[in-house]
């Protein structure tokens, strides 16, 4: 199951088609939908959690909390809006195709995708770019 929260003045306007879209990539990874919330939020609340829980001090526009279960995919996606509408302006993208890829930014990490190296980083930009042609087609 996946849920979608809202602690900003942000609505996700095509939910049932995102939900069909994660559950689909997760499974095309092998790995099956367990529970998934996305909390939508401001840069406030999440540099609140990445100071509380990560020890870090700055703004970030995901931080994700895995779950996963052998290969039961669950996890709390939190996801700062105003981060994501910056980050599209500095990446010359659209605003959906930049909260898209952070939404599956996410997932990846669940399904065993790291980006700490550069060679990480080009196997998950990839990833994240292969999903991203799946929703838009």
């Amino acid at each position: 199951m996946i849920e979608f929260n809202y602690e900003t003045d942000f609505t996700l306007s095509n939910q049932e088609n995102i939900s069909s879209w994660v559950e689909d990539c997760i499974l095309n990874e092998g790995f099956q939908l367990g529970e998934i919330n996305y909390i939508f939020c401001d840069d406030t609340y999440l540099h609140k959690l990445n100071v509380e829980f990560l020890n870090h001090d700055t703004l970030t526009d995901i931080i994700s909390f895995d779950n996963t279960i052998g290969k039961i995919v669950n996890g709390d996606i939190f996801i700062s809006i105003e981060r994501v509408k910056e980050n599209a302006l500095l990446f010359e993208t659209t605003f959906d195709d930049e909260l898209h890829r952070v939404m599956i930014h996410g997932i990846l990490h669940y399904v065993g995708y790291k980006d700490k190296s550069e060679v990480e980083k080009g196997v998950m930009r990839n990833k994240e770019n292969q999903y991203l042609l799946k929703l838009n087609n």
